[in-house]
């Protein structure tokens, strides 16, 4: 096992959409317990595959006692409207608050490509639709008002100059 790069905005690969997986043999699965532990080291919720630079249509989810690996999710429906903060570990020290769906229905399969689906409400249903963003290349800045995408922007901007000077 080993830890994975986290891309970090505004690097263009976290644009682009994921492609579907099509092969379920030990390649993915050395791929998921890596992005499984990735996101565990950086104290993440979910983390999707494009955050780490694979275009592949998986991501992971632990939150309580969920630990969701959701190869070739899509939310299949959605209700509600709930308003709530949001990190993500592409955006570091960023919480911005997002609307998301109140409960959504997702439908994927798993690390040996079993189907399955899954329904959620609150802050689950809010992880999903963060990690599915992901895999579409939407990121937590797309939901912001043009202002506040410009002080992410500017704020981030300046972390990564400090963070040059620091090195």
């Amino acid at each position: 096992m080993s830890l994975l790069k986290v891309l970090v905005y505004p690097d263009p690969a976290l644009r682009e959409p994921a492609r579907e997986v099509e092969r379920f043999d030990p390649e993915l699965e050395n791929f998921i317990r890596d992005l499984w532990e990735t996101m565990l080291a950086y104290d993440g919720v979910g983390l999707a595959a494009t955050q780490v630079g694979r275009n592949l249509r998986a991501c992971v989810i632990s939150w309580k006692e969920h630990r969701l690996i959701l190869v070739n999710p899509r939310i299949t429906a959605a209700e509600g409207e709930q308003v709530g903060e949001e990190g993500c570990l592409s955006f570091p020290g960023i919480f911005e608050k997002i609307r998301r769906p109140l409960k959504v229905r997702v439908e994927a399969v798993d690390a040996a490509g079993k189907p399955f689906s899954l329904e959620a409400e609150g802050f689950l249903a809010r992880a999903l639709c963060h990690e599915i963003d992901h895999l579409d290349g939407r990121l937590l800045i797309d939901h912001l008002s043009p202002l506040k995408r410009e002080i992410v922007r500017k704020k981030l901007l300046k972390r990564s100059r400090e963070e040059r000077r620091n090195s």
